[in-house]
């Protein structure tokens, strides 16, 4: 893996920002790199620290990318127009990411619910930003973990609702877009 989009030199830099299950714990040393980590997870099929990994590596716009990827693979023709813009508004912020796109996401969030991955995918977006103060002259500075905690949300979300007898190949997929992306990639794989 040539992880690009990783600047950390050693995986315990990164898991040092949340906590690993006890299986990712088992594979973490002081001096593996992120690459390597990242390979022993997926050997153990260890999604559920692969993904709070990647989500708190990746810098803030590569990670709501990837959970805007996560949503849009969670979306389908049930899905309420309040999703359907959720992701949009996420999504432009990614590409333009302007305090006025930022703002945006927050009430689309609220709109689509955080049980949903969009809804985190959108929320993402919003704690990526510089204020998430509703009042405009008042500027509250997210935390810096906020964005990554969204992320993990989206993905998760995205992987477990839904078909349970796809839950594996879902995070399958999405664990693969993620390390595309943090390998300099856009992040969009087939799902076949």
């Amino acid at each position: 893996m040539n992880l690009t989009k990783i600047t950390q030199t050693k995986a315990s830099e990164i898991t040092a920002l949340f906590e690993l299950e006890e299986q990712g714990e088992a594979l973490l040393t002081e001096e593996i790199s992120p690459a390597n980590f990242m390979q022993a997870l997926l050997e153990e099929e260890d999604y559920l620290d692969l993904v709070s990994f990647l989500a708190y590596a990746l810098p803030k716009r590569e990670a709501t990318w990837w959970a805007c990827l996560a949503a849009r693979n969670h979306l389908n023709e049930q899905s309420s127009d309040d999703e359907q813009k959720a992701v949009e508004l996420a999504e432009a912020w990614v590409y333009d990411p302007t305090p006025e796109n930022c703002q945006a996401t927050s009430a689309a969030a609220e709109a689509a619910g955080l049980e949903t991955a969009v809804g985190w995918a959108a929320m993402s977006a919003f704690w990526s930003g510089d204020n998430i103060s509703p009042i405009e002259d008042n500027v509250v500075k997210p935390a810096d973990d906020l964005y990554a905690k969204a992320v993990v949300g989206a993905v998760m979300l995205a992987c477990v609702l839904g078909e349970a007898e796809k839950i594996q190949e879902k995070y399958q997929l999405l664990t693969q877009q993620g390390i595309n992306i943090a390998s300099g990639g856009n992040g969009k794989i087939d799902s076949d």
